[in-house]
């Protein structure tokens, strides 16, 4: 039972998620956030399922590392963008 709708639906949630998160909404860059978001779920209800997937698999391990700190530095990336560009248009403001 596919809800063709849905599907489509939830894919442009996930696609705004990732303009609003990194600045990109690309398939590669979803897949990307996909993972980091299931992940980040399961490590949070269940963390010795992820401790011992780790365990198991440490390249996987190692890849899931890269993957979080590659969303982290394009969220942070996108909101010193975001602050400069409000900042650039506040002081224009004042003149």
């Amino acid at each position: 039972m596919k809800n063709i709708l849905f599907d489509e639906q939830f894919q442009g949630l996930v696609e705004k998620y990732g303009e609003l998160l990194v600045g990109d909404g690309s398939p590669e860059m979803i897949q990307k956030i996909k993972i980091w978001a299931v992940y980040q779920q399961i490590a949070r209800t269940m963390p010795p399922l992820t401790k011992h997937w780790g365990d198991m698999h440490p390249e996987g391990r190692k890849v899931i590392r890269e993957l979080f700190e590659e969303i982290k530095q394009l969220n942070e990336q996108l909101k010193e963008t975001r602050n400069a560009q409000t900042g650039a248009a506040s002081s224009g403001e004042n003149e």
